[in-house]
């Protein structure tokens, strides 16, 4: 009932307020227990190492199969991330909670979006210098970064309206990820081409076509997601 008092105290129609005070309730409720952050970054540093091990490959091939490690690390991670955001919601009752704040539930999915960005990119942060240092690849270039921030847009936003639509349900840590991977093929395909060209060093026209094709992909379905989240919501 917390999580509802503090939204209400966001005026009706405010909507920036009320996707703030979403994004605050939980930032601090992760700060406080830390829960979902730290199960992210131990499963993202895992799968780096078991790559890092598994694959006892040569410098110039390691630099060949960055961008598809890279982006399946977090994939993983953030599927992750995704599954345990909503279902603490739902555990904890919050999520009847938000859904009775007399606020648009639009506000609510961007507040949710926002939140999970927030951890996924944090992680995303950590885990960049630990792959260049095990990988001995500079991750470091400005339209690499630029890749990785529009991915987890794309990954973040169809997620939580995935996350939202399955915890309703028992199976929901199963079938989170057989409902979100097939829609988040695209914008994987499309980061890792991109993020191999950056780090490959090609021309920016040869980049130009999987860049468009994220920055697509971001805006139409984060559109779709804040026009139908009201109704998974209330199913």
């Amino acid at each position: 009932m917390a999580e509802r008092l503090l939204i209400s105290q966001a005026p009706k129609g405010n909507f920036i307020k009320a996707v703030s005070a979403v994004v605050w309730k939980d930032l601090q409720a992760e700060f406080r227990s830390r829960e979902l952050f730290s199960a992210m970054l131990v499963f993202s540093l895992l799968i780096i190492l078991i790559f890092n091990f598994a694959l006892e490959l040569d410098i110039t091939t390691r630099r060949s199969v960055t961008s598809g490690v890279l982006w399946a690390t977090f994939a993983f991670a953030g599927t992750l991330g995704l599954n345990r955001s909503m279902a603490i919601e739902k555990d904890r009752g919050c999520l009847d909670g938000l859904l009775l704040a007399p606020v648009d539930r639009s506000a609510i999915y961007f507040g949710k979006v926002i939140s999970n960005l927030t951890f996924m990119l944090i992680v995303e942060i950590i885990v960049l210098p630990v792959y260049s240092v095990l990988y001995n690849v500079n991750l470091f270039h400005p339209g690499l970064l630029l890749v990785i921030l529009l991915g987890s847009i794309g990954y973040v936003g169809v997620g939580t309206l995935l996350a939202a639509m399955s915890v309703q349900t028992r199976t929901r840590d199963i079938l989170l990820p057989i409902l979100l991977f097939p829609v988040v093929i695209p914008v994987l395909l499309a980061a890792v081409k991109a993020s191999a060209g950056f780090l490959e060093g090609l021309e920016f026209s040869e980049i130009l076509s999987p860049l468009s094709l994220l920055i697509a992909y971001d805006v139409i379905f984060i559109s779709v997601a804040f026009m139908v989240f009201d109704n998974v919501v209330e199913e």
